[in-house]
């Protein structure tokens, strides 16, 4: 990459290329794919959010109410949709701890030694694979761990409480028995 390149660059790119091991490589991919592969635990961490988890906290499957929930939820922080993989990716600092959750194995931390496709700045609607649902507004704007764990918490309450009313054995009630008597 020239130096006159990255002075040309949307701040927000420029900051993201930190992540890169290859600057000129990245900005290659996303000039050809719209999206480039960057090193998470550099100058961001993420945190993989399941999609289920995200619809239940938002209360609806509509894309356009849940970038708006997750804008205001997250204050804004940036998130990286996945549609194919029903994942969102949550752009955190650097040694933002995660804490285990009541559903071990949905939630997942990229740090050190994890690579994010990273969509290109401009990519903010769902035509690819890859957008930013909520995008960067400003180079190093991050996602605060504690809007996400209040999002994550609110979440599994939701999910739980969907599996509650779908069995009630979960819940300890106890089935009732022919004649209305438990």
């Amino acid at each position: 990459m020239t130096l006159k390149s990255k002075h040309q660059l949307d701040g927000r790119a420029g900051w993201l290329l930190g992540a890169a091991e290859d600057a000129s490589h990245a900005l290659g991919e996303w000039a050809s794919q719209d999206i480039a592969l960057l090193g998470c635990g550099l100058i961001f961490s993420a945190v993989r959010v399941p999609g289920e988890l995200v619809h239940a906290a938002a209360r609806t499957d509509d894309e356009q109410e849940i970038a708006a929930f997750l804008q205001r939820s997250l204050d804004g922080g940036p998130v990286i949709r996945d549609r194919y993989a029903r994942q969102y990716y949550v752009l955190v600092p650097v040694g933002a701890e995660l804490r285990k959750t009541a559903r071990p194995g949905r939630l997942e931390h990229l740090g050190r030694d994890c690579y994010l496709g990273v969509p290109k700045v401009e990519c903010t609607t769902s035509d690819g694979r890859a957008y930013w649902c909520v995008p960067m507004t400003s180079p190093g704007r991050l996602c605060s761990m504690t809007r996400l764990r209040e999002l994550i918490n609110d979440g599994e309450k939701r999910l739980q409480a969907e599996a509650e009313d779908a069995c009630p054995s979960l819940s300890g009630g106890r089935p009732e028995k022919p004649g209305g008597r438990a």
